[in-house]
């Protein structure tokens, strides 16, 4: 006697993760009338909403007021000594997770046609998806996973104690020494807020300089950002090996310096991510992923199966929410409007969210020149920049690349203050496929950072500037 197989329940739509586009995306097909299926195995509301942007956001910010209580001097007043209560810190982030979180699971509840399903789903054939025993099918199913830490394969690593950012914006207490592995977007963050709250900070980066997919003056702009904040930056790093110390934790690493050895209280792995595919079964529904485990979409974000969609950090387009949610715009407009919107349309852009931050938009000026187009280049260092050293924050500097030929801005970036808020005016600029002759009669807001956008324009020349 053979068991009885599940039965299939039908939909008209299954989405996989509620992370950035997934919930969106049930809204616009619970609009159209869609039944839809949306699928949870842990947290909605996803990275950013849980671990990520949200939480790490409010700790900067909780950062940034510390750092600016204690520059009170330069100001003219006095608040006497700063001390950092960290579980306060910990609660206001944690505050900011439960009530975003409560917001999209009530979003999500109010939806007549869509049914929140909690459990793992995973693919058993190209549109059948199983998930707590039941069956479901649908002629149209959305992925949407997300990614995770990635871990190194570091001597020791797994033996001694450690976190990821997930852990890291549930501390409630200062770290003696925090210790970083990887100076990159993650790690400079959590490097410099933990630095502000008052601990020691040592951050390790196996490349020669930070954050190395950036040019490499923005590099040593932040570097010296970093190490003016008393941050020991240790690159060229090699050989890292992990040995426990009590209850501390000891590094063994190799430097242009020569052996050196680092005791932490503390160690936060932030050393890149990878995507949520590995569990998905997506062998048994013939979607294929590339070497790194995303899964590969094609200009509409379909996947190798018809009808079959990844959207956010799952599909290797991009690991931000602001990428997550163009894709869920993508999908939706070309299903339910009959659009034709394309991945490779989108003006790639993105922040690091220290301070100042670092906002960039389109390409660096090594991916420029890859190109061989003939180039033209500008450069203002921040300390000529009004709205900067009116507010006493005068690191760092902006720049802009154009074609010279085509007299558009390829790219541009500001490392410095508000650079995260102005960059959408070259953004939206270059989204709008405008030349450097017609932004050049803008006519900005003064005092603002944004301001200097025409007048680069008007400084662009065919030499790089230093």
């Amino acid at each position: 006697m053979h068991d009885a197989q599940p039965s299939v329940h039908q939909f008209d739509a299954i989405i996989i993760g509620a992370g950035q586009a997934g919930p969106s995306l049930a809204g616009r097909l619970n609009a159209a009338g869609k039944r839809v299926a949306i699928i949870e195995r842990h947290l909605v509301g996803g990275t950013c909403v849980n671990t990520g942007c949200k939480p790490t956001k409010t700790l900067v910010a909780s950062a940034y007021a510390v750092h600016t209580a204690r520059r009170g001097g330069e100001y003219g007043f006095s608040t006497g000594e700063v001390d950092v209560d960290m579980p306060a810190v910990a609660a206001r982030a944690r505050q900011v997770i439960d009530d975003s979180r409560g917001s999209n699971e009530a979003w999500l509840d109010g939806m007549l046609n869509v049914e929140l399903i909690r459990g793992h789903a995973r693919f058993i054939g190209s549109k059948l998806v199983e998930v707590n025993g039941q069956h479901l099918t649908a002629p149209n199913i959305f992925i949407n996973v997300g990614g995770r830490p990635g871990i190194p394969d570091l001597p020791g690593l797994m033996n001694v104690p450690f976190m990821t950012n997930a852990g890291m914006v549930a501390l409630d207490v200062l770290p003696r020494h925090l210790i970083v592995i990887g100076g990159s977007y993650i790690g400079l963050e959590f490097a410099q807020m933990y630095r502000r709250f008052g601990a020691e900070v040592t951050l390790i980066e196996r490349s020669d300089r930070l954050i190395p997919r950036e040019d490499p003056d923005i590099s040593a702009a932040v570097r010296r950002i970093l190490e003016g904040e008393h941050i020991k930056v240790l690159t060229s790093a090699s050989r890292i090996e992990f040995r426990s110390d009590g209850q501390d934790t000891t590094i063994l690493l190799e430097t242009e310096a020569g052996p050196t050895a680092i005791v932490g209280s503390h160690v936060l792995v932030a050393t890149g991510r990878v995507p949520n595919t590995d569990a998905l079964g997506l062998d048994a529904a013939g979607i294929a992923c590339d070497e790194h485990g995303y899964i590969r979409v094609d200009e509409r974000l379909q996947t190798t199966v018809d009808g079959v969609y990844a959207l956010g950090d799952c599909n290797g387009q991009g690991t931000f929410t602001h990428t997550a949610y163009n894709d869920f715009e993508i999908v939706a407009a070309n299903l339910l409007d009959g659009d034709d919107r394309h991945v490779s349309s989108r003006v790639s852009s993105y922040a690091l969210f220290i301070d100042p931050p670092l906002a960039r938009v389109g390409l660096t000026q090594a991916q420029a020149v890859a190109t061989g187009r003939p180039l033209l280049y500008s450069k203002r260092e921040m300390t000529r920049v009004g709205r900067a050293v009116e507010k006493g924050e005068t690191k760092g500097f902006m720049t802009v690349i154009a074609d010279a030929e085509t007299r558009q801005v390829l790219g541009a970036a500001i490392l410095g203050t508000g650079g995260d808020e102005a960059i959408h005016g070259l953004l939206n600029m270059m989204n709008a496929e405008r030349t450097i002759d017609e932004i050049r009669w803008a006519v900005p807001i003064h005092p603002t950072v944004a301001e200097f956008f025409p007048t680069m324009m008007l400084d662009l020349k065919a030499q790089a500037q230093a």
